[in-house]
């Protein structure tokens, strides 16, 4: 087996690539990663180099992995600041670091795709390893995995790295056939409040309307960026994407994408963008130019639901935080990620530390369940 390093995406033909990815989870595909990429999201300028790793035997790919130069911590969602604060108190340079995960996407799902055939322990200590030589070459402190799921974070943990834990809220249909059906399992204060918020919506004389990505013009497209927009800008920030990204996805994974959009007298007051899986659906931008009565709740929670029965979809990922989920029916479900540091002083340093932080979150996930709005 031979490890090549690529600077950029389109240095992979797509179709291996994807062979190995499969359709289940869409941030993994070329398709995605590529129009970051294309569309300068992702770049060394952005603080996000690509050097993705690929894994060929007798000239066929058999594994590839995302990697990702990193110059800061932005648009990773599980932050680590306080770990380059500590290097840097220490006269020690914590930039650049090594990342694999999704760009600005803290949604859980494979990080290595490896050909099934071949043996996942072996691949994962060889890509490991390699990341760690070269990190003694050139100077890199640490290697960092986000959202890993399954036999993956098994597989790191094996090998004796860091594994940090944290929590986010996920709806699950349990055979629902209609939104009511799901209705019926709340206690009856919440069961009144998800009726209200959808009655406020009405009540208001919007209309929600869903389209597939093919389905979404070029003008509907740009009025949902400066519905994007405006959530960043309301925080006094600028977003990490740009409208080439989302015009380039709707090219190339049209099938993937779900737009809900809110109209009232004809125009266009909202929008939620999700991407949607095999089995999971994934909540991941959304925005609006004024506030109304429930809006952000109806289009990026409600219509996900209604999405999801429809479809016979199982989950529904919306996201990093929010406790407001809770009481809609969200729950908390444990996140992962994995992390290796050249520096053993730190290594120790944040091993103890992530014990501690390991017993808060579990703590957190407790109480959070106690406040889920299913009957007794």
């Amino acid at each position: 087996m031979e490890i090549k390093q690529i600077t950029a995406i389109n240095q992979v033909d797509s179709q291996a690539w994807n062979a190995l990815i499969g359709d289940g989870y869409p941030f993994m595909r070329h398709e995605f990663l590529l129009a970051l990429e294309e569309s300068a999201c992702v770049s060394k300028q952005a603080g996000w180099q690509p050097k993705h790793l690929l894994v060929t035997e007798s000239n066929n790919l058999i594994a590839a992995m995302p990697l990702y130069l990193k110059t800061h911590s932005r648009g990773e969602y599980v932050f680590d600041n306080q770990w380059a604060y500590a290097y840097e108190q220490n006269g020690v340079s914590y930039y650049p670091k090594w990342l694999t995960a999704i760009p600005f996407t803290p949604c859980q799902g494979l990080r290595i795709a490896i050909n099934d055939h071949a043996d996942q322990q072996q691949i994962t200590e060889l890509l490991v390893d390699f990341i760690k030589i070269q990190s003694e070459q050139d100077g890199i402190s640490s290697w960092h995995c986000l959202f890993p799921v399954g036999e993956q974070l098994e597989s790191f943990r094996a090998l004796g790295l860091a594994i940090r834990e944290g929590v986010q809220f996920q709806w699950f249909n349990k055979n629902y056939q209609t939104f009511d059906d799901f209705l019926s399992t709340l206690n009856a204060s919440k069961r009144k409040m998800l009726k209200r918020e959808r009655r406020k919506v009405i009540e208001q004389d919007i209309e929600m309307v869903q389209l597939s990505g093919g389905e979404v013009s070029e003008y509907q497209w740009q009025v949902f960026y400066d519905f994007y927009q405006m959530t960043y800008l309301k925080h006094g920030t600028r977003p990490y994407l740009n409208l080439d990204f989302f015009l380039r996805c709707a090219e190339t994974m049209s099938d993937q994408l779900l737009l809900a959009f809110a109209l009232k007298d004809g125009a266009y007051v909202g929008a939620a963008l999700s991407f949607v899986g095999s089995d999971t659906l994934y909540g991941r931008y959304w925005g609006c130019l004024e506030e109304y009565n429930a809006l952000h709740f109806e289009a990026c929670y409600y219509q996900g639901l209604d999405y999801c029965i429809a479809k016979g979809l199982k989950r529904f990922d919306s996201g990093a935080q929010g406790e407001h989920k809770i009481a809609r029916g969200f729950e908390p479900v444990t996140t992962y990620s994995a992390h290796w540091f050249q520096d053993e002083r730190f290594a120790k340093a944040i091993a103890q530390f992530l014990v501690r932080e390991k017993n808060a979150v579990q703590f957190y996930k407790d109480d959070a369940t106690k406040y889920l709005p299913f009957k007794k």
